[in-house]
């Protein structure tokens, strides 16, 4: 087995993720720029940090059918370009409505690396250490989120403010997503050296050059060996995959497999995860921090976040992906009442911002790291896992379609609504529903998903 090829070619594809992460995180210091170039309102800014998410929900799901017509190599390749060029055009736009235009086409590129890589890793991987690997996308995308908050938080201290002049005329805020040029670039170059996935090419007819690759991957002998494993999976229904597939012939019904994965997709963005990443410098500041300590902040949750994922990489193919879930699920739950608790202490200040004891700040702000710990190594880095290897061969590219949809609509509605809630129910309401959620998640977890921990994809059933 050739497993210094394995990982450097999953490496390459994880570049996604760090784009994917970089591209999520970077709004989060944009906000203020974003509201003061364009004159818009709660709504109107909420539509800007959220339009990404349009883009991500399309890109998904096309991205999950494209990928068994044309490849998982090929579509990544493509999301490259379109991360290039999503992230000259944020950053030069001048309007709202250019501004959205180029976000979407981002966000369809988020979407489809966000589906398409782990899927590919866990194409290519052998099933022993697939799970270890799979979840360096997710370490991936926490760096890509540090990286946009350590750019923003420097690029904002160099000219004073994000709204401030940086380089040739241009705010600070538009340099942030300017930085995102040179990973797309790289990503672009490295997916020119990787091959196929074998099993992409089995199911599209090419069985010499999948033969070629498996043999690149695990040698002959082991090579030979998977090709027939592949083969036989299909043998039975061996057609082009369509979303028929995903309806069990037998009862007429959705596979429950497919509702398995519309539930981890979408628990994942109910617990309010992504409120953190694109709403931190917001959610602090509201609370009476500066404009930099805020960004500072965020720049620690980057780190424990790369921190969590680091744990979950040495438990996963150990002791699985249900375990790690619901004990996230619970972390999760306890330290969302508790940033409910501290906030409901908050008072208003003379000019109306919200106010917290030293006290309460420091719960708040430890709840929130745990938080973000809990997520990070459990929801984070095991729905993607899953989602790559738990559907069969035949239904892989429909089954990630279904659930990418899910993911990216609910992390939509999520992030559209919470300005909304922030000036109805406050913070309190809005990390009260969160934390019911993850109670919810709890159950589903224990009674829903079954564990995919040492199976082979061939292996895997509908």
């Amino acid at each position: 087995m050739n497993a210094r090829f394995i990982v450097a070619i999953s490496c390459i594809a994880t570049i996604g993720g760090f784009l994917f992460g970089f591209d999520s995180g970077v709004i989060n210091g944009t906000v203020d720029g974003l509201q003061l170039a364009f004159q818009s309102d709660s709504v109107g800014t909420g539509f800007n940090v959220a339009s990404m998410l349009l883009g991500c929900a399309a890109g998904a799901f096309f991205a999950g059918r494209l990928a068994d017509i044309i490849g998982r190599r090929s579509l990544l390749i493509v999301a490259s370009v379109f991360f290039l060029v999503s992230a000259w055009g944020s950053g030069i736009a001048g309007s709202s409505v250019e501004f959205v235009i180029f976000r979407v086409l981002g966000g369809m590129a988020v979407g489809a690396a966000s589906v398409i890589a782990p899927a590919y890793i866990g194409e290519v991987a052998p099933a022993h250490y697939r799970g270890r690997l799979i979840t360096i996308q997710q370490i991936a995308i926490i760096t890509g989120l540090f990286s946009a908050f350590v750019s923003n938080y420097l690029l904002a201290g160099i000219a004073g403010a994000s709204t401030a002049e940086l380089w040739f005329g241009f705010e600070a805020w538009r340099w942030m997503f300017w930085i995102e040029i040179a990973p797309a670039v790289l990503f672009f170059t490295g997916l020119l050296f990787i091959p196929e996935s074998p099993r992409y090419l089995v199911i599209g007819g090419k069985t010499e050059t999948a033969q070629a690759v498996l043999t690149r991957l695990y040698g002959p002998e082991q090579g030979a060996a998977k090709l027939t494993e592949i083969d036989e999976s299909l043998a039975a229904d061996h057609h082009r995959p369509k979303f028929a597939d995903l309806i069990d012939s037998a009862t007429g019904r959705v596979r429950k497999l497919v509702w398995v994965g519309i539930g981890l997709a979408t628990f994942q963005q109910l617990v309010g995860i992504n409120v953190v990443f694109y709403y931190g410098a917001v959610l602090w500041q509201s609370v009476g921090f500066s404009e930099s300590d805020a960004l500072l902040i965020n720049v620690i949750s980057g780190a424990v976040s790369i921190g969590a994922c680091l744990i979950t990489v040495s438990l996963i193919d150990r002791i699985g992906r249900k375990p790690l879930l619901w004990i996230g699920s619970v972390g999760m739950a306890f330290t969302l009442s508790a940033m409910a608790v501290a906030f409901s202490s908050a008072t208003l200040d003379e000019q109306g911002a919200l106010q917290l004891t030293d006290t309460m700040g420091t719960v708040a702000l430890v709840a929130a790291n745990l938080y973000v710990f809990f997520f990070n190594a459990s929801w984070g880095p095991v729905m993607w896992v899953m989602l790559g290897e738990m559907f069969p061969n035949q239904i892989r590219g429909s089954g990630l379609a279904i659930s990418g949809l899910a993911q990216w609509g609910s992390n939509f509605g999520i992030t559209m609504t919470f300005p909304i809630l922030l000036v109805s129910i406050g913070l309190v309401g809005a990390y009260s529903l969160y934390a019911l959620a993850a109670m919810v998640s709890v159950y589903f977890v224990v009674r829903h998903v079954h564990e995919t921990r040492g199976l082979e994809l061939e292996e895997m059933k509908g």
